[in-house]
């Protein structure tokens, strides 16, 4: 095949593709309007043609090229840096690829779970932007002044990370930013109760030293979390606010196909008067809670006497206790901060008052964990199908094989269904190692949890074509035409 490039002096050059057949191209390396598209790289491009005038096709998604690495599986012998492997969800991530431990409660975020991450902070911004939410980015580092004014700074003990700069000032790591909102609302001068309720929120790293970090990424020291803050002109109005961000986050969980449960808890060394947490309901969760069998009262067992057994609300009722992983946490602070900070705004007589406030918190890393806790088996992770890291993987036959001249269906499957259904492009990853059998790859299918797998093999060789489809979310196998597959991935959502 040729194929020339329309710049000065091209030159013939043979390259081989991912199965092994050489093609010479012409191909310009100077001065080329096309140069950052066409460099044609032979690991991830297994043949490139351009027509008179046309662009060059982006290159597949390909197994071989992501970074997994087969040698970060071994989490390795020292169980002080890797943590106590007791839970399902630290075992899957690791075994898979997709963490690695780095620090006591630190880890690196590899490339699919960062893609994954940035699906859930997609959906977390659209949830908070729904309500009215305007996202911001606050200093990670926090002068101990704000902390010792808000009388956190002792109360917040061992778990909040200290350090001195060369000056001998002390700041902290913040955990929250509460004093750190309210210092940046008190500063506006000319706040008007028309520009409330404010809602200001962040997706940053937060850092807490925790005396035994467990659990992988549902118990570190340095995690992702969103935290929102609320300013209103009233209790009433900040307690409106608060049943607003509490039903936006059921609706996310809700789209994340997450059962939460939103329990009444303790306010803790956050403060105000009114808390809830949302967890997700799992045998490995280390809070535990009372829920009522009768209505829809639910609780965390440090908020109520130890000698209850009957629902508070409806009074008749069991209470049944089960254990959680709490994935958010609400708050109704009052003028906790408000008034120490003088967070003011211009009422309608254009007096000062003080701000109403309200915090807000999501564990952004600890939801990507405990969605893999709860809805994974033991062997192979499944993600909430919104974030999965790739919608789809699509396995050609192995090189070799009978049914080896299937592999260009496989490809042509590939660049059609980017065509037909674009919102998936860049979703679809081709497993390209064709040295190893079809049921190897599968293992490593369910092990990523790609929410579809699609097998090319004899009878895509058929007329008409049949492709072998495993719904990973589900288990179950459908053998779709084209036509059948298309209407089946076409109802995929994405974000």
């Amino acid at each position: 095949m040729s194929s020339t490039c329309r710049g000065s002096e091209p030159r013939e050059q043979t390259i081989k593709c991912i199965y092994g057949k050489s093609k010479a191209l012409k191909h310009q390396t100077t001065c080329c309007k096309y140069l950052k598209e066409c460099k044609f790289d032979i690991l991830s491009v297994p043949c490139i043609q351009f027509g008179k005038g046309s662009a060059p096709r982006k290159p597949k998604l390909l197994v071989s090229r992501l970074y997994q690495p087969a040698s970060l599986r071994d989490v390795g012998q020292d169980s002080r840096v890797a943590g106590e492997m007791t839970c399902k969800s630290q075992k899957l991530m690791q075994q898979a690829g997709l963490i690695h431990p780095f620090n006591p409660g630190c880890y690196f975020y590899l490339p699919a779970t960062v893609r994954s991450m940035e699906k859930l902070v997609r959906v977390i911004d659209q949830e908070m932007q729904g309500i009215g939410g305007q996202k911001l980015d606050m200093p990670s580092l926090c002068s101990a002044d704000l902390w010792r004014t808000s009388e956190r700074w002792d109360l917040m003990g061992k778990e909040l990370l200290r350090l001195k700069d060369r000056h001998g000032a002390d700041y902290c790591l913040g955990p929250t930013h509460e004093e750190a909102v309210t210092t940046l609302v008190a500063h506006q001068a000319t706040l008007s109760y028309r520009q409330l309720p404010l809602l200001l929120y962040q997706i940053t790293r937060k850092f807490r030293d925790e005396p035994k970090p467990k659990f992988g990424l549902l118990r570190g020291r340095e995690f992702y979390m969103k935290d929102m803050y609320s300013f209103d002109v009233s209790e009433e109005a900040a307690r409106q606010t608060y049943g607003t961000v509490c039903q936006a986050y059921i609706q996310l969980f809700t789209r994340l196909g997450l059962r939460c449960v939103q329990v009444q808890a303790d306010t803790g060394n956050i403060g105000g008067t009114l808390s809830h947490e949302f967890q997700l309901p799992t045998d490995v969760g280390e809070d535990r809670l009372l829920l009522c069998e009768n209505c829809s009262f639910s609780a965390n067992v440090e908020t109520l006497p130890s000698s209850t057994t009957h629902c508070p609300q409806c009074k008749t009722g069991a209470l049944v206790e089960s254990k959680g992983i709490e994935v958010g946490h609400t708050f109704y602070l009052g003028k906790k901060y408000s008034s120490v900070f003088k967070a003011t705004f211009s009422n309608p007589q254009n007096k000062p008052s003080v701000t109403e406030m309200g915090c807000y918190g999501l564990g952004v890393s600890r939801i990507l964990a405990a969605a893999i806790e709860v809805l994974s088996t033991d062997e192979q992770i499944r993600w909430p199908s919104l974030i999965a890291p790739y919608q789809i993987c699509v396995l050609p036959p192995k090189k070799g094989s009978k049914v080896e001249e299937a592999a260009v269906l496989a490809e042509e499957l590939v660049d059609s269904l980017g065509e037909v259904l674009p919102r998936l492009r860049g979703e679809i990853v081709l497993d390209d190692r064709t040295q190893m059998t079809i049921g190897k790859r599968l293992k490593d299918a369910g092990r990523l949890g790609y929410p579809y797998v699609i097998v090319v093999g004899e009878a895509a060789l058929q007329k008409p074509p049949t492709f072998e489809v495993i719904c990973q979310q589900t288990g179950e196998t459908l053998f779709l035409s084209k036509d059948g597959l298309l209407d089946l991935l076409g109802k995929i959502e994405t974000v």
